[in-house]
């Protein structure tokens, strides 16, 4: 078996890819953090109705949740098909049974 001989091409385009990560991981970051003092603001202010503070609160914890899915536990590279099973199965019967015990408890 013969090693994969680097070139300097394939050093600078894995250096840009890198950096190009990196700016991601900061943009989103950035992004998080100012969704999350978006929150809250809507809990702190109270000209906000609370009528529209929690489905914006909630809003706001999706978009979260798939930026921290998608960008931090790296669900968007290649080959991890099954790892994104899992996740998604987990989220699927976590929502059942959030369902099911709010009709439980509520009904």
């Amino acid at each position: 078996m013969t090693a994969k001989r680097y070139t300097v091409d394939d050093s600078i385009k894995e250096s840009q890819s890198q950096k190009r990560e990196n700016r991601q991981f900061y943009v989103t970051f950035i992004l998080m953090l100012v969704l999350t003092a978006l929150s809250f603001v809507a809990v702190a202010s109270e000209k906000i109705p609370s009528g529209f503070t929690i489905p914006f609160i909630l809003l706001i914890a999706f978009i979260l949740l798939v930026l921290q899915v998608v960008i931090f536990m790296h669900l968007n590279d290649k080959n991890t098909e099954f790892p994104t099973l899992f996740f998604f199965s987990g989220f699927f019967i976590a929502i059942i049974t959030i369902a099911t015990l709010m009709l439980l408890i509520w009904w």
